[in-house]
């Protein structure tokens, strides 16, 4: 242990929650000490107990992955709620996916988008790329177009390639937005840029089709 993480487990010994939750990410990350996941579980679970929401995040984070605890999806959904309740962006995306899932809870599309919209409008692209996903397709709430355009957008300004892919699919058809190849072109160039292998072949159908 070096001296700076034997300074924060004094800390956390001393009950300080960041500190505790601190110390939690060193023993995953296995920054300044071996790395080890259930230590890491330990702490957070002190700091999670005192009502940080970064810490109960990260407590739902081991729960679900398995890393230092056994799986079990209902225990991470009851720490992402707790944290997500506290407005954390991260935790408020994940507890979307887990009712889009059906993952700890019930499957329910209409909560899923709640939780989804309260972390999109904090700028999380996957969550501004989820809420895009369904209004396009109408799950969970009324399919619109337009809609599902506005937040692929914000999702792809932000470098999200899956909202890039599908923005530019939106162009291509004229759906929720003028029709327009230029555009759905632009899009997906940088879908492929990403590695994106479906827009890659979008890019190579839609300069066969306009030659």
């Amino acid at each position: 242990m070096d001296f700076i993480t034997s300074l924060l487990r004094q800390r956390a010994e001393q009950g300080d929650a960041e500190s505790q939750n601190d110390l939690g990410t060193a023993y995953y990350t296995g920054q300044g000490v071996e790395q080890d996941f259930s230590e890491s579980v330990r702490w957070w679970s002190r700091a999670a107990a005192s009502g940080l929401a970064g810490a109960q995040f990260n407590m739902a984070l081991a729960y679900y992955s398995g890393l230092g605890v056994r799986q079990d999806y209902r225990e991470a959904v009851k720490w992402n709620r707790l944290a997500a309740e506290q407005g954390l962006a991260g935790a408020e995306h994940n507890l979307g996916d887990a009712y889009y899932k059906g993952e700890g809870v019930e499957q329910d599309y209409t909560e899923a988008v709640k939780w989804y919209r309260k972390a999109a409008s904090q700028g999380i692209p996957a969550a501004q790329y989820s809420l895009g996903l369904a209004f396009a397709n109408g799950t969970g709430v009324r399919q619109d177009y337009s809609e599902a355009a506005a937040w692929y957008r914000r999702a792809a300004e932000q470098g999200d390639a899956d909202a890039q892919f599908n923005l530019g699919g939106l162009y291509a058809r004229g759906l929720g937005v003028s029709l327009d190849y230029r555009e759905a072109a632009r899009w997906w160039l940088m879908a492929a840029a990403q590695g994106d292998m479906q827009a890659q072949n979008n890019l190579r159908l839609l300069y066969q089709r306009l030659r």
